[in-house]
């Protein structure tokens, strides 16, 4: 065999090993055994408070819902994003249509892992990326909570991805680079205890950051600017900087956001705009000591100029 041959040999040995280990890398990983058992038995009284601050309703009730309506979490949502267009799914306890017919560790893989019970990835306009930082004793509520609700029939649309978006498997890899359940923020030494509570809320169920924070081309977080407001992901607009910095909400005092977050009202009586409305609705339905707590850790999180170029300014809660 010539050198030329032994060359193309090599090349295919090379590409195949490197697709082999792509191949492994990208394997969706589900949650062991350990983590499973430490799930308990779920408690739907809690589970309430939970789904509220995980903003469920936002993407999988019915567009503009209202009411008790907004307990019907049919999906349908759709999510225009440079990506592709996310359609969100019926989360409803309907047995076919729905999640009637998930394991409480089927549910857990999917908010922890980011995988289906098909063993598939879930792309992560399922802000799973945040909800990976919850305590499995509020995975387990939150299930039991669900399970509650008005079983929906029929299923919503698929998503309307290109390639290579389409392609699943490469979503392991982007897991392998931004999954993690470790704490953005290192709050100092002296931070109140409230301020640690509403940092559980904020990163984990609240899910604050993958709207509020910029994006990578990749769509992974640029955790250095956290919070720091972005480029919306529909559209033209963009999310506020809801840290102290320049452009921030640093003459806001904890009793402004916790208000704001009851009212809607900001500290100028402006009312809260866009997609931020069905936010705030959720977080007005949580404990008072819920929201001073999201407050106390807003306050404690490390300033940041404004992480979108300069336009036209936006009100904080717009």
């Amino acid at each position: 065999m010539g050198l030329i041959g032994k060359l193309a040999v090599a090349a295919v040995l090379l590409g195949g090993a490197g697709a082999a280990v792509a191949w492994f890398l990208s394997a969706p990983v589900l949650l062991d055994a350990e983590a499973v058992a430490a799930l308990g038995e779920g408690d739907a009284t809690k589970g309430e408070r939970i789904f509220w601050a995980g903003g469920c309703t936002s993407c999988h009730a019915r567009p503009k819902s209202e009411g008790p309506a907004r307990l019907e979490l049919a999906g349908g949502l759709e999510l225009k994003t440079p990506f592709g267009t996310f359609v969100a799914p019926n989360i409803s306890p309907h047995p076919q249509d729905g999640i009637g017919g998930w394991s409480l560790e089927d549910f857990a893989n999917a908010m922890l892992r980011g995988v289906s019970p098909a063993g598939e990835h879930y792309y992560p306009a399922f802000p799973y990326s945040s909800y990976t930082r919850m305590q499995p004793a509020d995975i387990a509520d939150l299930y039991a909570f669900m399970k509650t609700l008005p079983a929906v029939e029929g299923k919503a649309a698929g998503h309307q991805l290109g390639f290579p978006f389409n392609i699943r498997r490469g979503l392991g890899l982007w897991k392998r680079l931004y999954l993690s359940d470790e704490p953005v923020v290192v709050l100092a030494d002296g931070a109140p205890e409230n301020a640690r509570a509403g940092q559980y809320l904020v990163e984990g169920p609240g899910h604050c950051g993958e709207c509020h924070t910029p994006r990578q081309f990749t769509g992974g977080l640029k955790k250095d600017q956290w919070l720091a407001g972005a480029v919306a992901a529909e559209g033209d607009g963009i999310v506020p900087n809801i840290t102290s910095g320049e452009g921030g909400i640093g003459d806001w005092s904890g009793g402004d956001i916790a208000s704001f977050l009851e009212t809607g009202f900001t500290p100028d009586f402006d009312s809260v705009g866009g997609s931020m409305v069905a936010v705030q609705k959720n977080m007005a339905m949580l404990p008072a000591a819920d929201r001073e707590a999201i407050a106390a850790y807003l306050k404690a999180v490390p300033p940041h100029p404004n992480g979108y170029p300069a336009r036209q300014p936006a009100q904080p809660g717009g």
